[in-house]
């Protein structure tokens, strides 16, 4: 999906989506103040802002960033421009089936988390990678998973 052509409506369109996820995300981890969170494919920063810590969001698509507010990068998951184990919390909410390189990504995700992070990736289920990226998910996480309407929320 090119973000950049459908930014303008985004929110419009997926706003209330992600909040449900967010929502039921909330009730699956527990978010200090003090905590530093990595948002990928954070687009509009729904979900950079929806916890009261340190967050920070990242997204390749600018015109996307350029509609959020925040500490906001214009960045890929698979090349992550921060210090290892930087991350208290890493969260990919619906966005892990647009990465170009999904084992990239996800040693990206592990060199940034810390040794105790919190890891929340949800993923589409009607993306056609779905299999083969939830395996590679739970290959290399000890994800506890719960469903969601369209989404499967992995989590630690």
């Amino acid at each position: 999906m090119d973000y950049d052509s459908i930014s303008k409506s985004y929110n419009s369109l997926y706003e209330k989506e992600q909040l449900k996820k967010l929502e039921l995300i909330s009730k699956i981890i527990k978010v200090k103040k003090t905590d530093k969170l990595l948002d990928i494919g954070c687009g509009t920063a729904i979900s950079t802002n929806y916890f009261k810590c340190l967050s920070i969001g990242i997204d390749p698509s600018f015109n996307m960033l350029k509609l959020g507010k925040g500490n906001r990068v214009n960045a890929f998951a698979e090349y992550l421009p921060f210090k290892d184990k930087s991350f208290d919390i890493i969260l990919a909410v619906t966005s892990i089936h647009n990465f170009s390189n999904i084992n990239k990504a996800i040693n990206e995700i592990k060199r940034v988390s810390n040794d105790n992070a919190r890891i929340v990736i949800t993923l589409l289920r009607k993306s056609n990678k779905f299999d083969e990226i939830k395996s590679k998910l739970l290959n290399n996480f000890k994800f506890k998973q719960m469903e969601e309407e369209k989404d499967v929320i992995l989590f630690r």
